[in-house]
């Protein structure tokens, strides 16, 4: 049997121990790590934060039930809650009773065309991309927000930030760098 995948961050590897006997701390661990990024995606994908809170404790209930299975060599901790968030969202959507608001929007739900799992799935990649956007220095993820976020153009983001135009195309090549690296990363625990 071979031994423990060396690539898996030591921390994970604890988490992923601590949740497996059960222990609390690993809990507050997993937690204090992923709480905010959980809470902040569903009050934005549920529109109420009193049900974002009602899902939110479903999440970490179920992660602490499923613990004993989580496998870091399979997913980061991150990306492990976030599956999990995902589901509880779509089922908590798929319960609600729909107001229709305009009946062309209301027959594309009658007829499968409206499904909530949909427009989740891309706000989970906004929120996985803006979670690997914390993890690049500071100014190379602003750029990265501007472009991509707030749609600016490279000259816009060079006047906004007072930097030349050619350390802003720099920085940007810098940071897509950096993260293509982080997505291969996480890919590899995927």
């Amino acid at each position: 049997m071979p031994g423990p995948d060396r690539s898996v961050p030591p921390a994970d590897r604890r988490l992923a121990d601590g949740l497996s006997r059960g222990d609390p701390a690993a809990l507050a661990a997993l937690h204090e790590r992923c709480g905010r990024t959980v809470l902040g995606f569903l009050v934005r994908t549920l529109g109420e934060r009193g049900a974002a809170e009602d899902v939110f404790q479903q999440v970490f209930l179920e992660a602490w039930q499923r613990g004993a299975a989580y496998d870091p060599e399979r997913a980061g901790p991150m990306t492990w809650v976030m599956s999990i968030t995902r589901s509880r969202a779509i089922d908590h959507l798929r319960r609600r009773v729909p107001e229709p608001r305009d009946p062309a929007g209301s027959l594309a739900l009658m007829e499968g065309e409206g499904d909530p799992a949909a427009g989740v799935d891309a706000l989970l990649e906004r929120w996985r991309l803006a979670h690997l956007l914390a993890d690049l220095p500071g100014e190379e993820a602003e750029i990265l927000r501007r472009r991509f976020y707030r749609e600016e153009t490279q000259r816009e983001i060079a006047a906004a930030m007072g930097i030349p135009l050619g350390t802003v195309k720099m920085r940007m090549v810098q940071a897509l760098g950096r993260l293509r690296t982080l997505i291969d990363e996480e890919g590899r625990h995927a």
